[in-house]
């Protein structure tokens, strides 16, 4: 194995940083990079190929290149930006940078033939599938290439085809903001949903600019950012609960306005208002109760099962641990995306480690992994689990514990 291996390269990573007293945290904050980025390098799973990239980690780490990776190439023989491979969402970041298709602007012809509208149609559900996979890596090299084709497209486009381009264009974005948010890139998902929003106006889609309004709330809530996520998901229930009121309602409807109300009540949680938060997931419940199927209108997974889990994840904000563990045992979660199963494991998790229950939480949180494990072993919420079940196991850490520790980067 040589040292340009990431497999190589990410231990001597960590050495280095805990040489230097830091956390992955203070690393990835001298490089403007995310915790998560950190993470996967030191883990093998981000490779990094560019020496712009490679220097900026040896200047964070007060070290030489050289001596971070003794094979690295003079600058002159670098790999071009163009040919190095991307991971995780850095690839998906560059392409959300600038104008998505500033030639268009100056009457550039498109550098190749934009594909069939069946086509389009079709990579956006695969990235759908990808991001409720949890497979971000594999998401991101996908929808890098797929957002400026799209942009192109819908400039060149017949007039009769670009209402069904744009709103092509504000699902795409829509997946971006998601995969964004579950990676702690919140800044990114905020731009992505953004986009999202001002192409579904343009589709004439006022149902997929709600969604895009999920997203962004979702956004605001990872950067901490509460005031302005309560905004954007009130914003949409004032809109929409006068019209769940008629018998007919539409389903796609009824399961917009309880994805916003369950984010109402996760925001609420997180502020410590139980009051308000039973009082949106008990209104979450009677709109899945009349929708009676678990859904995914606009890839929300709202339906029964996913109030159950939102109830789950807000008792466990709320401190209300037994709760949680008593709702829980009650969910059947066999029926959703890989990723919400994860999250549901890891609230479970959550929950046993308030109780202190330590070998049931590393039992959930490994259940979790293996169902995501992209999402496990980057989430910020199952490395705190995770040194909790340390710091309670004492001087006997179960193996399985220890080796998930290592797995996530926590130790």
């Amino acid at each position: 194995m040589t040292t340009s291996d990431p497999k190589a390269l990410g231990p001597r990573v960590k050495e280095l940083r805990r040489a230097a007293g830091m956390s992955q945290s203070d690393l990835a904050a001298a490089m403007g990079r995310s915790e998560s980025w950190v993470s996967q390098v030191e883990r093998g799973v981000q490779p990094v190929e560019r020496l712009s990239v490679l220097q900026a980690l040896a200047d964070a780490l007060n070290v030489s290149v050289r001596e971070l990776r003794p094979d690295a190439p003079p600058a002159e023989e670098s790999q071009p930006e163009a040919h190095a491979r991307s991971n995780d969402l850095d690839g998906l970041r560059v392409a959300l940078t600038g104008h998505p298709a500033l030639g268009s602007l100056f009457q550039q012809p498109p550098a190749e033939a934009s594909p069939a509208l069946a086509d389009l149609r079709q990579q956006v559900e695969e990235a759908w599938t990808l991001v409720h996979a949890s497979r971000y890596a594999a998401l991101s090299d996908h929808l890098a290439k797929l957002l400026p084709c799209i942009e192109t497209a819908v400039r060149h486009a017949p007039a009769g085809a670009r209402t069904e381009l744009h709103y092509l264009r504000a699902k795409a974005y829509q997946v971006a903001a998601a995969s964004f948010t579950r990676q702690d890139q919140a800044d990114a998902a905020w731009i992505a949903a953004d986009r999202a929003l001002q192409a579904a106006e343009l589709a004439g889609q006022p149902l997929e600019v709600v969604a895009s309004l999920f997203r962004m709330a979702h956004a605001f809530m990872r950067q901490q950012h509460m005031e302005q996520a309560e905004q954007a998901a009130k914003s949409a229930v004032a809109v929409m609960a006068p019209r769940a009121e008629a018998p007919a309602c539409p389903p796609e409807e009824l399961s917009l306005l309880g994805a916003m109300n369950l984010v109402l009540a996760v925001i609420n949680a997180r502020e410590g208002n139980r009051a308000r938060t039973h009082e949106h997931i008990e209104r979450a419940r009677g709109l899945a109760a009349r929708l009676g199927e678990d859904r995914n209108d606009f890839d929300t997974e709202f339906g029964p099962t996913n109030v159950e889990v939102h109830a789950v994840s807000t008792a466990v904000e709320l401190g209300d641990a037994g709760l949680a563990l008593d709702v829980a045992q009650d969910v059947d979660t066999s029926g959703l995306s890989p990723e919400r199963q994860s999250r549901f494991l890891l609230d479970v998790a959550r929950a046993h480690a308030q109780r202190r229950h330590v070998g049931e939480a590393t039992a959930a949180i490994l259940e979790a992994e293996a169902l995501a494990p992209e999402q496990i072993q980057d989430h910020h919420l199952a490395r705190e689990v995770i040194r909790d079940l340390i710091q309670l196991s004492g001087p006997r850490v179960p193996k399985a514990l220890r080796d998930l520790a290592e797995r996530s980067a926590v130790l």
